[in-house]
């Protein structure tokens, strides 16, 4: 009985563990698409607070920035939530000329959760964003202090992150740093739609196109409406991958003559 006890807590422990490893990976491959994305937009556009991709992009830092960041315990035992303000406030006092002082000062921006933003929107018109999440990187005690084991801040993928960031300071941002703006109590929700893209393999293509022709053969079954359809839907599904593959195509030439 014993050892089936080991084996289940063992497997759970695995289970957790690659969890939080995904997790990691996800959140930081999320912000390197948005990244670029936003770099893409700026060449268009001004990039606001009400660019789709700046809050997207917001939102993808303060989920990496929150991930499995410790409870505030109170004197009674009781753990409240935290705001990574409460990590990246301490952990960046040795910035320096940071806004750190000027942003604890701001009378229109009250809770930890609109300086914390106000940060982020602040650090990216200095364009300094990489420069503090890389000294926060560096606090190590601190990073062990306000975040559990799992953290996207304490594993391998956080040396990425503010190499990542970099890119951005190539962008001129510009925000309204307004206190009920910043301090909605909603939780932040990262759209991964605009990442997300499917790739028809050339064999899947291939299959495609001979399953067209074997219900365009297959007789007196092949007559009725609903095969007719099933065929024309596959024609269709095949033209249109080769359209969107020849605009890709199209579309990275005019960027790489930019």
């Amino acid at each position: 009985m014993a050892s089936l006890n080991l084996g289940f807590n063992g497997a759970r422990k695995k289970a957790a563990a690659r969890i939080r490893a995904v997790e990691r990976r996800n959140l930081i491959t999320v912000c390197r698409f948005s990244v670029k994305t936003l770099i893409d937009r700026s060449c268009f556009e001004t990039i606001d607070d009400t660019s789709a991709e700046f809050i997207n992009f917001v939102s993808i830092v303060e989920q990496i920035l929150s991930h499995r960041l410790k409870g505030q315990l109170s004197w009674f035992g009781y753990e409240s939530a935290r705001s990574f303000w409460d990590f990246i406030r301490v952990a960046c006092v040795k910035v320096p000329h940071s806004c750190i002082h000027s942003i604890e000062n701001m009378e229109n921006v009250r809770s930890s959760r609109a300086k914390g933003r106000a940060w982020i929107r602040v650090a990216l018109m200095e364009k300094r964003l990489s420069e503090y999440i890389c000294v926060a990187l560096r606090e190590f005690k601190t990073l062990r202090r306000f975040y559990e084991e799992g953290a996207v801040v304490l594993g391998e993928e956080a040396g990425l992150l503010s190499d990542t960031l970099i890119g951005l300071n190539a962008i001129d941002f510009s925000f309204c740093l307004k206190g009920e703006v910043l301090d909605e109590s909603c939780p932040v929700v990262i759209d991964y739609t605009p990442y997300l893209k499917f790739t028809q393999t050339s064999d899947s293509i291939s299959s495609d196109e001979e399953e067209m022709r074997t219900l365009g053969s297959s007789g007196s079954e092949a007559g009725t409406p609903e095969c007719h359809l099933a065929a024309s839907l596959i024609a269709d599904q095949s033209t249109w991958y080769n359209k969107s593959r020849r605009l890709e195509q199209k579309y990275r030439v005019v960027l790489e003559q930019k």
